[in-house]
């Protein structure tokens, strides 16, 4: 079998103040940060996700990265830090999660707002499921969506998640 043109993604495990997550990506880019709390769950998701990938756990070369991605986590001001994202999904979806990365630190905005900024105001359903798809928690900042009323709503990794980084953000 001809492997030549798969994918290869390594990972590894950080520790942030809301437990375990798992980063992933290639040589260039960071293209998953999972948010949970049981290891074999998250590797899952990891290869549910990239099924043609070639996932194989990190030899210690992301551990700059990973370090980058928690003091991210941790301190929503320090975007200097951030580490190069590989966005996957449809062109709209990566509309949606460019749009989401210019919400400034501390801001929220509502599904509908968000549908209009990028120029498809009837796409409010659309954006919510974007926002669900999004495999880079917190780093493209889908808790920083909310309700209409202003209420967090279905945010992936929990409301719980969503809530806690709102005021991270506000109080960081």
């Amino acid at each position: 079998m001809n492997t030549s043109h798969t994918e290869l993604l390594d990972y590894g495990w950080g520790l942030s103040s809301l437990g375990l997550i798992l980063v992933a990506g290639s040589d260039t880019a960071i293209c998953a940060i999972l948010v949970g709390d049981d290891r074999s769950s998250l590797l899952n998701e990891l290869q549910q996700s990239f099924p043609a990938a070639r996932i194989r756990q990190d030899d210690g070369r992301l551990a700059t990265r990973i370090g980058k991605v928690i003091r991210c986590l941790e301190q929503p001001q320090e975007l200097s830090a951030l580490p190069v994202l590989e966005m996957r999904g449809t062109e709209f979806q990566r509309r949606v999660w460019s749009a989401l990365q210019h919400i400034p630190v501390g801001s929220t905005v509502s599904y509908s707002a968000l549908a209009e900024q990028i120029g498809a105001p009837a796409a409010v359903r659309a954006v919510a499921g974007a926002c669900a798809a999004n495999k880079l928690a917190v780093l493209v900042p889908c808790h920083r969506v909310v309700r209409s009323n202003g209420e967090l709503s279905g945010y992936r990794w929990g409301v719980s998640v969503s809530s806690f980084y709102c005021s991270v953000s506000v109080s960081g």
